[in-house]
């Protein structure tokens, strides 16, 4: 690799660990982020689900759009967004404010990963596997420190700090990229030849709208409903809006020739749909802990923002530890033997949650982060493995931005859940709950894998 490619390789990856380290470092901020704008887990949760929300829609969109308009201008402009997000986020006087600017900070990081990869593929072609493991390792690595950086941040400074932090990861970006990422010259005439209008039809405007629509009127209205302690009619009304958008999403994305979400695709392939729902499930669990035991530590516990850091610190690195070490295993053996270990071991750590009281060892608390990194570093590899398994080679690139999607869903998915059994406070009860809920999911997720193992080779040969 000459030394171009490698200022470009890390003006690249500069830029996209900016999305894995803002949805990281929030974890640590939530209970902050309650005492200074006075407000209940349910509410402040929100501002989890919009940056998952605005990523889950931006991301492949802003694929779609770089074919169009260059992949260097859009990651240059997603760096430009997030420094302005980056920039006024930390000034908001009310929460409402700092909502806006977490969706426009999801959205200018969305840019950077939506084309980082295609950049590196693209530009890069000696010793590309080793560039993309280590674009991957930007990735993975944001998000595994993220709530350490995070913890030390906020003890030293304040939250206002875990945006002012992206500022200089922005700028070092900027000035790498604008000097390293050669122009899209094909770009410029295939813009000049698609109108608005087309341009709208060919990232599925109306389907975004209405997936949008339908999940934060679904989240609203039970998020409501659970904060207020009963069903009005109002949340009733919000509740049926959303129901009523997600039909129509389906219905839309069923008749559209250019679907957000192409979910004939599910129908057609049942091996492949069944590692996105297990993904699912996967993130579920997995950002159930990530983002509940944070706010358990400093809000039961009492624990520091530094030293909540530092504990999840020890999930981060288990995962590190263990992605290369489950690459080689998965090489030789398939994904579903790891993906079985990493049910089990998801599985002992929830059980392990429930036995769990205010005065529990905090031994004890590492020792479940534990299980759930080493599980996690098997999921990063196995999942993936899994799904180039079960995907035919002709719709890869659909298979993994429905990938993309189900994980997005997954964390949504583990935020309400977090909000739901938690309520406005966080408690041990509350915990416990959690525990066994995440025990049901683990265990299912073992029976999952346990069927799976004996149809990988057939799956395989079919897709082959």
């Amino acid at each position: 690799m000459n030394n171009r490619s490698k200022w470009l390789l890390i003006s690249v990856g500069l830029g996209v660990l900016l999305n894995p380290l803002n949805s990281s470092m929030i974890a640590v901020a939530i209970a902050r982020l309650q005492n200074v704008y006075r407000l209940e887990f349910t509410e402040v949760s929100w501002v989890i689900f919009v940056f998952y929300l605005a990523s889950a829609v931006a991301q492949p969109v802003m694929g779609k759009a770089s074919d169009l308009f260059g992949r260097k201008k859009i990651f240059l402009a997603g760096l430009v967004i997030a420094f302005i997000a980056s920039l006024l986020a930390p000034l908001s006087p009310y929460f409402g404010l700092l909502l806006v600017f977490r969706i426009i900070q999801a959205i200018g990081t969305s840019m950077m990963v939506a084309v980082g990869m295609a950049i590196v593929r693209i530009h890069i072609t000696e010793k590309q596997a080793t560039a993309l493991s280590v674009m991957s390792i930007f990735l993975s690595g944001a998000a595994a420190i993220g709530p350490f950086i995070g913890g030390i941040l906020i003890h030293w400074w304040d939250w206002q700090a875990i945006f002012l932090v992206n500022i200089p990861f922005v700028l070092a970006s900027y000035l790498l990229a604008w000097r390293f990422i050669p122009n899209d010259h094909q770009a410029t005439s295939l813009t000049q030849k698609l109108s608005f209008r087309k341009w709208l039809a060919l990232i599925d405007a109306p389907g975004i709208l209405l997936f949008t629509v339908g999940l934060v009127g679904l989240l609203v209205g039970l998020l409501s409903a659970k904060s207020v302690g009963h069903i009005s009619m109002k949340h009733v009304i919000v509740g049926l809006i959303g129901l009523v958008s997600l039909g129509t999403f389906v219905r839309h994305e069923l008749r559209t020739t250019a679907p957000f979400i192409p979910l004939r695709t599910f129908a057609k392939y049942p091996a492949m749909t069944r590692v996105n729902v297990e993904y699912m499930l996967v993130n579920v669990l997995f950002y159930s802990l990530f983002f509940g035991l944070p706010s358990y530590l400093q809000m039961v516990r009492h624990v520091s923002e530094f030293h909540t850091g530092l504990l999840m610190l020890s999930l981060g690195l288990c995962s590190l530890v263990v992605s290369p070490l489950a690459g080689r295993w998965i090489d030789k053996s398939g994904p579903r033997p790891a993906l079985l270990l990493s049910a089990i071991l998801m599985t002992l750590g929830s059980i392990w949650i429930v036995t769990w009281h205010p005065t529990t060892p905090m031994i004890s608390v590492c020792l479940a982060l534990a299980a759930f990194g080493v599980s996690n570093g098997l999921n990063n590899v196995g999942m993936q493995a899994a799904l180039f398994q079960s995907s035919p080679k002709e719709i890869i690139g659909v298979a993994s931005g429905l990938f993309n999607t189900s994980r997005y869903l997954g964390t949504i998915l583990s935020s309400l859940l977090i909000s739901i059994v938690m309520g406005d406070t966080f408690n041990a009860g509350g915990l416990r709950i959690l525990g066994i809920i995440l025990t049901v999911i683990a265990m299912y997720l073992i029976i999952m894998n346990r069927k799976s193992v004996a149809s990988t080779p057939l799956e395989a040969s079919m897709n082959s």
